[in-house]
């Protein structure tokens, strides 16, 4: 009797303890940023520039940029997903750079060589200043892409509402960030927990442009049904490519650029 209290017991203060674990060190879990100074040219992007963006809060956010080749070409506002920097983007980028499209490669706060922290709000921050600057810049609204990855989609969709934008790119999307942590941590409550959300669910029906999602079949960060399901909530014109071979990290492996080129070129 003793014995099995003591296995109970043991049992509880276990979960417990990774329950308390998750709640103080979530956003360690979420983000996982590369810090450093990062140059383009030494991810093979020489004709981008660093430029410093700066947020209604006052951050300074080294991002890199490179306006379109002519005024018919469309510009990229790419935002990147939870880990690395952006230089770890280069060989995705690249097909777009030579295609003459412009590029922003936002950094966010607490990635590469940036100060603050992180956050879902945060991080809507980061992209505001990122779409201002290409307004002041003088690209046309109608002329702009937001491309998000991963976590990055909770970001682009964010930014998306109610702009007439001209296309909203979403690789391996998610419907919350709720849902997903849900997924790889059903025993614990997730709901009470989780600081950062990122609800895409609920924000897909406020989208007033294009939308093209591009998901990896073998996806076990985030697996293709969330994608799925994201994509059939949008009441947009929209296309959905799935990559049957592919997983969360590698979709450009599989010529993903030029089917966003060939979704791009009639708009």
């Amino acid at each position: 009797m003793k014995l099995a209290i003591f296995i109970f017991t043991s049992i509880i203060g276990i979960y417990i303890g990774l329950f308390l674990l998750l709640f103080f060190f979530q956003r360690s879990l979420i983000y996982y940023p590369t810090n450093g100074k990062i140059s383009p040219i030494d991810y093979g992007l020489s004709e981008m520039d660093s430029i410093e963006l700066i947020t209604e809060d006052g951050i300074s956010l080294t991002s890199w940029y490179k306006p379109p080749s002519s005024p018919s070409k469309f510009t990229i506002l790419y935002f990147h997903g939870n880990a690395g920097h952006i230089g770890h983007r280069a060989l995705k980028v690249k097909p777009f750079l030579d295609y003459g499209y412009g590029l922003l490669l936002l950094s966010y706060r607490g990635y590469g060589p940036n100060n603050g922290k992180p956050t879902e709000s945060n991080l809507y921050l980061d992209g505001k200043a990122a779409f201002n600057f290409l307004i002041e810049q003088n690209i046309p609204i109608q002329k702009l892409v937001f491309y998000g990855e991963s976590l990055g989609t909770g970001v682009a969709v964010e930014l998306a509402q109610n702009k007439t934008i001209a296309a909203l790119v979403l690789e391996a999307p998610f419907t919350s960030l709720l849902e997903i942590a849900k997924h790889h941590f059903p025993f614990f409550p997730t709901t009470l927990v989780l600081k950062d959300k990122y609800t895409s669910v609920s924000k897909v029906g406020n989208l007033k442009t294009q939308l093209l999602v591009l998901h990896g079949g073998k996806d076990r960060t985030i697996p293709l049904k969330f994608g799925q399901k994201l994509f059939n909530m949008a009441e947009v014109d929209k296309q959905l490519y799935e990559f049957p071979n592919a997983g969360h990290n590698n979709i450009h492996s599989y010529n993903a650029a030029s089917k966003i080129i060939r979704f791009l070129s009639p708009l």
